[in-house]
């Protein structure tokens, strides 16, 4: 029985990845071994840091809201827990962009969690 291949199949699935390493240095974006190694591992990287930025821009909020809270003379947990204890249903990121751009409106939260 004849061997089976099939070069248009194969083709097709190394210029995948030749065409994801456009841009790479050297024979990375050229070489296909050396392209799909690092194409892998860039997806492997790409995969681990979108779940890693959910956290940085968690801690960047509570960073924000906590310095916020601080100048109305607070601490953010005091300012959650009160919040919590108020039935006030507001998220870390909203919080977040009170603190930054409207600060009125985070300072009326913070004197209503004080009452």
């Amino acid at each position: 029985m004849p061997r089976s291949h099939s070069p248009v199949v194969t083709r097709h699935r190394r210029n995948k990845y030749l065409k994801a390493a456009k841009g790479f240095y050297g024979g990375k974006n050229s070489l296909y071994r050396s392209a799909r190694e690092t194409v892998e591992k860039g997806m492997t990287y790409n995969y681990r840091d979108r779940r890693a930025r959910r956290r940085e821009f968690r801690s960047l909020w509570i960073v924000r809201i906590n310095a916020a809270a601080h100048m109305f003379g607070m601490n953010y947990s005091s300012l959650i827990n009160g919040l919590k204890q108020k039935d006030i249903d507001i998220n870390r990121k909203m919080l977040a962009e009170l603190a930054v751009h409207d600060l009125q409106a985070f300072e009326q939260l913070v004197n209503t969690v004080k009452a």
